[in-house]
């Protein structure tokens, strides 16, 4: 099944520091020959990475052929069939086997590579890693984090869900708080990130019932966990300085997020109409270039590409489905960063933990319960 069209480096020393990626090639909108390009940017700044291409072979060979950076940075594994936008999760679980995008799932899986990166469908990406690479023991619901631009000193926050489940219960939203803390800590290194409840006000008494149940669920956990927990936030703090993490459920979070996105492009396509409006405006648009390259950059979605899949035995970056070969560079660099830091490993301990400790608070409960009734 494998074509190793590059021989991977003989160094043992090498091996030993290479982080190994395992990237579904087909996914996408603008096809592979944009995935291979930002793979290819990703091998030119850091020598660290290998590559696993999942795709259609005859197709993968020439695009990487024309990169000199993937030269002996890459294998290309046969995967002929394609998971389209369209298609439904249960469909794919049932005759998706022949896909890219489960071929570089089972890399993962069968440990030849630390990180799967995918473009493709996120319905069906989410329902593949559940099924192959199976939930963390005691996570009842895996979540999607996001990386949202804001005006912390690390330049970004961390939000979760971003739309894996459009549920949550106050579990959940319990775990999604230690979750969340655990990519701040290991993606943004933040030693004790803050953490907000997304809710309609910031008051106590507002909030669905089991956004208040949560509320106090996770300020009970928070000392334990390691994390300061800042009470309930606002749709406003999400690019604010108020916290680290917010958390929120999968249909919120996933709304709040395409409006950002939205809303960053609209701005953008603003200042270009405002700038090119009169002669005097374009000239003021020279004069203002490098600071609206800054600003482009700071809001260019691209540059926080890549949602991870939390709360799976195995790593998963998600990229855009529209992401172009900078977008796909970026899901790459989060990719090698979580890898680096042992991010997994170090979450299945902190929910291990977790799991302990309000295993241990129940009897507790239960022993005062039974105490009070005799």
């Amino acid at each position: 099944m494998s074509q190793n069209t590059t021989p991977a480096p003989d160094s043992s020393e090498k091996k030993s520091q290479r982080v190994v990626i395992s990237v579904d090639a087909m996914g996408g909108d603008k096809g592979p020959a944009a995935v291979v390009a930002g793979c290819s940017h990703s091998a030119r700044r850091n020598d660290d990475i290998y590559f696993l291409l999942h795709g259609a072979k005859a197709e993968l060979e020439p695009l990487v052929a024309r990169r000199k950076p993937l030269q002996g940075r890459c294998e290309i594994i046969d995967a002929q069939s394609v998971v389209s936008m369209e298609d439904k999760p249960s469909q794919v679980i049932r005759s998706g086997r022949d896909s890219s995008m489960w071929s570089a799932l089972e890399s993962v899986r069968n440990g030849d590579a630390t990180v799967c990166v995918s473009c493709g469908n996120t319905g069906a990406l989410m329902a593949l890693s559940v099924i192959r690479l199976r939930k963390l023991p005691g996570v009842y619901r895996p979540a999607i984090g996001v990386l949202w631009p804001s005006r912390n000193p690390q330049g970004y926050n961390v939000m979760l869900d971003g739309g894996a489940d459009i549920r949550a219960d106050e579990r959940d939203l319990m775990q999604y708080a230690l979750m969340g803390a655990s990519y701040a800590r290991n993606g943004l290194d933040l030693a004790r990130p803050r953490v907000g409840l997304l809710n309609v006000g910031t008051e106590e008494h507002k909030g669905r019932s089991e956004i208040q149940a949560a509320n106090e669920l996770i300020a009970e956990n928070a000392e334990a966990a390691d994390f300061e927990y800042v009470g309930f936030v606002e749709g406003k703090d999400l690019p604010g300085s108020a916290c680290d993490v917010i958390v929120t459920d999968g249909f919120t979070g996933n709304v709040a997020l395409k409006t950002g996105e939205g809303i960053a492009g609209f701005i953008s396509e603003q200042l270009r109409e405002a700038f090119k409006y009169t002669p005097l405006s374009r000239i003021a648009a020279l004069l203002a270039y490098p600071s609206l390259r800054r600003l482009r950059k700071r809001i260019d979605p691209r540059m926080a590409n890549g949602g991870v899949f939390l709360g799976l035995n195995g790593t998963v970056v998600k990229s855009h489905g529209s992401a172009d070969a900078t977008g796909v560079s970026a899901a790459v660099k989060l990719a090698f960063q979580l890898a680096q830091s042992g991010f997994n490993e170090r979450l299945a301990a902190r929910i291990s933990s977790a799991t302990m400790l309000a295993s241990e608070r129940d009897r507790d409960d239960d022993a005062a319960e039974r105490g009070n009734t005799t």
